[in-house]
C-alpha cells in the first residue's frame, strides 16, 4: 500500500467532509500500515489491526501498538484500507459494520487497482448510500452504519471455503479456493521415510505440512512458520483436523527478519514471489538464507519455485550440495543439503 493511499484515507477528515473524531472517541483501523499521519484535529485513540507480520513489525517499531486481530467493539469510527484481494476488502468492511456503533462512520480508501470502484458500487447496491471523493490517485468512500447491518454483513463477510473436503480456508489467503499447483508438485516429491523434525517455511493454511505428515507417517514434529496471522490460524485448525496425533508448533514470524531459533532435519517451502503486483525474487532468496541457517548439518531443504526464478545460485552458495528434482511447464522442485 502506498503512502498516497494512506493520505487518501485521511483526506475526508482533512476537508471535514467527515467530522474529525474528537478526544475520547475510539477509531478502529483495519489493514493499518505504517507511514500515515493523522490530520490536525484528529484526536481520537486509534486501534490498529494488521495481521501481516512484516507490516505489523513496522507499526510496532513506530510504537503504534498494533494487534494481529480485532479486539473490542462499539467503536465510533472505522478506517479500512482496501486490499488487492476483493474478498479481503469486503471482509474488512463487514468487520467494521459489526464493530462500529449505529450512526458511526466507516471510511474506506484504495487505489483503482485495488478494486475500490467496484467496492463502492457494491456498497451502493446494499443500500449503504456511500459518499466518495478521489484524491492522491485513489478514492475515499464513507458510509454511516445503519441500525440493521445483518444483510450487508452476510453479503460481505468472508465465507469459509472447503478445499478437497478436508482443508478450511477463506478469501484473502494465498490460493484459498484450491491447492496451489506449485505446492501440489512439491507434495508429489516429499520423502516417504522421513522421521525427524521438520519446518514448513511460509506454511500458508497448512497443505504441505499435512502432506508431509501423511507421506512420512513417522515424522516426529513439524514447526509451521507463516507471516499471515490469519493463514496460520487456519493451518492450526487444518493440522488438528488432518493430523491429530502429530506434534506441531506454530510461529507467526517474518522469516526475513526473525529467523527460527532451532535447527531442523528437513525444511519444506513454497516461498511467496510477489510483492504487490510485481515479481520479487528477493523474498524467496531471504527465505533460502533463513533455511540455510536453520538446517542441521546433513539436513535438507526441499522447495518449489516458478521456473523463471533464479534461486539456483543462492542454493549453491549456501549449501554443500544442491540441484533440481523435477519441473513442469510452470514450476521446478529444487533440493539442497547441508
Amino acid at each position: 500500500m502506498s503512502r498516497e493511499t494512506l493520505k487518501t484515507l485521511f483526506h475526508p477528515f482533512v476537508t471535514e467532509a467527515v467530522a474529525l473524531p474528537l478526544a475520547g472517541s475510539r477509531v478502529l483501523f483495519l489493514g493499518a500500515e505504517a507511514g500515515f499521519a493523522k490530520p490536525e484535529g484528529f484526536e481520537a485513540e486509534l486501534s490498529l489491526v494488521q495481521e501481516f507480520r512484516p507490516e505489523f513489525l513496522r507499526l510496532a517499531a513506530a510504537h503504534l501498538n498494533p494487534t494481529p486481530a480485532i479486539e473490542g467493539d462499539d467503536f465510533d469510527v472505522a478506517l479500512v484500507l482496501a486490499s488487492k484481494h476483493k474478498g479481503l476488502s469486503e471482509d474488512r468492511v463487514a468487520e467494521a459494520l459489526q464493530r462500529v456503533k449505529t450512526g458511526g462512520t466507516i471510511v474506506i480508501a484504495g487505489a483503482k487497482e485495488d478494486g475500490i470502484l467496484p467496492l463502492r458500487k457494491q456498497l451502493d447496491r446494499l443500500g449503504l448510500a456511500p459518499e466518495s471523493m478521489p484524491k492522491y490517485h485513489g478514492v475515499a468512500i464513507w458510509i454511516s452504519v445503519p441500525a440493521d447491518v445483518s444483510a450487508a454483513v452476510a453479503t460481505l463477510a468472508a465465507k469459509t471455503v472447503s478445499v478437497e473436503g478436508r482443508f478450511e480456508t477463506r478469501a484473502g489467503l494465498f490460493s484459498h479456493a484450491h491447492v496451489d499447483d506449485g505446492s501440489e508438485l512439491l507434495a508429489s516429491r516429499l520423502p516417504t521415510d522421513f522421521d525427524g523434525n521438520a519446518a514448513d517455511f511460509g506454511a500458508g493454511w497448512g497443505y504441505l505440512s499435512v502432506m508431509l505428515a501423511q507421506t512420512s507417517p513417522r515424522t516426529n514434529r513439524i514447526d509451521l512458520f507463516e507471516a499471515s496471522h490469519t493463514a496460520l490460524e487456519h493451518a492450526r485448525r487444518n493440522l488438528a483436523r488432518n493430523c491429530p496425533n502429530l506434534t506441531t508448533r506454530f510461529f507467526w514470524q517474518d522469516l526475513g527478519t526473525e529467523p527460527p531459533k532451532e535447527k531442523y532435519d528437513l525444511i519444506i517451502m513454497n516461498p511467496p514471489f510477489h510483492e504487490g503486483h510485481a515479481a520479487e525474487p528477493s523474498i524467496g532468496a531471504a527465505m533460502i538464507k533463513a533455511a540455510a541457517d536453520s538446517v542441521r548439518s546433513g539436513g535438507s531443504l526441499l522447495m518449489v519455485a516458478n521456473r523463471g526464478l533464479p534461486y539456483e545460485n543462492a542454493l549453491a552458495s549456501l549449501f554443500k550440495h544442491s540441484g533440481e528434482t523435477c519441473r513442469n511447464s510452470r514450476f521446478k522442485v529444487l533440493w539442497a543439503k547441508r
